[in-house]
């Protein structure tokens, strides 16, 4: 909205600092304030008119240290997330980008399926919240709406290098042209393209490497949603490792799409993808006021409208700027706390079947329970899971040269 009326101000009136508004760096910057100011001044009447409606988070029995002081915290503090991350997008991102339409329908539809959820555990005392099937469902439709667009949408283009023989000799031309192309990490020629997955099938092989492509994008948003979910566990630790994630795809944001930057680098221009730095400034600004109130002890807790939407924004992100196959490094935390789970469940049926007594590899799971059962308290646990977060991202953004 500012972006549209300060450039109208410009080209018109020519109104001295208007101009400023061209510029990501600025409009990401005034986001990130803008979401830090949303989550710190509102943050604390949506708390409070949670807690008058008594929105309280049930907790289960699990034997866990200080469990019992958290009965009652108000819950859907994800609604806090939300706001800060919309309303600042509305104001400074041009609403016309496709990149940004995309972010903005993807942070409703998850958050609205984990407000579902959060809204049957509190008032209809269902402790399973929303069945299983029908998250995954959602999460899946959503999946498939943003592999779609990004199939058949004229403006999500990648630049393609080629040489031509002309009468001077030999000449590099640049074209925009629709890609199934992502990075890998560590490789020296460091794209892939999917369509490769379905060579196979012969001459119909251009025909249906979207298949492939769309069932990549269900399973990363799926997996990736999933994950932030199950990290949802301990006061402070999904937001804050959340902050570090989305600091770290801006980063890789701008330098796609910027032209300057991605020849430097040697990685793909995506054009226009730039104004996800405006999204993610956002992003990260909601996590880090969200924190105020979600430190140890929480005032809040973020439910599965806040997690369910962070991780699939995450995923979003990453597969828009082709960076997806970075994911098991960058969101490495989401994904050990998933593996916890799916280790932790798969031995027990195992051993309980060959045994006839179900056997644990961890003490409790996902791991930061295992951890508690062991006697961390939950701060250290958070700030250790941080540190880890941090050199993740490090190890992430060096992949831009490290090949």
């Amino acid at each position: 909205m500012l972006y549209n009326l300060f450039e109208y101000l410009n080209e018109t009136y020519n109104l001295p600092g208007a101009g400023v508004f061209q510029y990501i760096s600025f409009r990401s910057a005034m986001a990130l304030i803008t979401s830090l100011i949303v989550s710190l001044l509102f943050g604390g009447k949506i708390i409070n008119l949670i807690r008058n409606k008594q929105i309280g988070e049930e907790v289960r029995n699990l034997g866990l240290q200080g469990e019992e002081d958290k009965k009652g915290t108000p819950t859907m503090g994800g609604l806090i997330i939300l706001s800060a991350i919309i309303i600042p997008t509305l104001l400074f991102a041009q609403l016309d980008n496709i990149y940004v339409i995309i972010l903005l329908i993807s942070t409703v539809w998850l958050g609205s399926i984990g407000f579902l959820d959060d809204y049957i555990k509190v008032y209809k005392k269902e402790k399973e919240g929303l069945a299983g099937r029908f998250k995954i469902l959602g999460q899946v439709g959503i999946g498939i709406i943003v592999a779609f667009i990004m199939i058949f949408h004229q403006d999500i283009v990648v630049k393609e290098s080629s040489q031509i023989n002309t009468e001077s000799g030999i000449e590099i031309v640049d074209e925009m042209l629709k890609s199934a192309k992502t990075t890998i990490p560590f490789m020296k020629d460091n794209e892939f393209d999917y369509q490769i997955l379905t060579e196979w099938l012969g001459e119909q092989a251009s025909e249906y490497w979207w298949i492939i492509f769309v069932l990549i994008v269900v399973f990363v948003i799926t997996a990736v949603s999933n994950g932030a979910n199950l990290t949802d566990g301990v006061d402070g630790l999904a937001t804050g490792t959340s902050a570090i994630i989305g600091g770290t795809l801006a980063v890789f944001a701008y330098v796609s799409g910027n032209v300057l930057a991605a020849d430097y680098l040697n990685i793909m221009y995506l054009p226009n993808v730039g104004e996800i730095v405006i999204f993610m400034s956002a992003f990260v600004g909601a996590c880090v006021g969200f924190l105020w109130y979600n430190s140890y002890p929480a005032q809040v807790f973020m439910g599965d409208t806040g997690s369910l939407a962070l991780g699939g924004i995450i995923a979003v992100v990453a597969i828009l700027i082709r960076k997806e196959l970075l994911l098991p490094i960058l969101c490495g935390i989401f994904l050990i706390e998933n593996l916890s789970v799916v280790l932790q469940v798969g031995w027990f049926k195992y051993t309980k079947k060959k045994y006839g007594e179900g056997r644990r590899i961890f003490r409790m799971s996902p791991l930061h329970h295992h951890y508690q059962k062991l006697g961390y308290h939950e701060s250290k646990i958070v700030t250790r899971f941080w540190i880890v977060g941090i050199m993740l991202a490090v190890l992430t953004i060096v992949t831009l040269k490290l090949r």
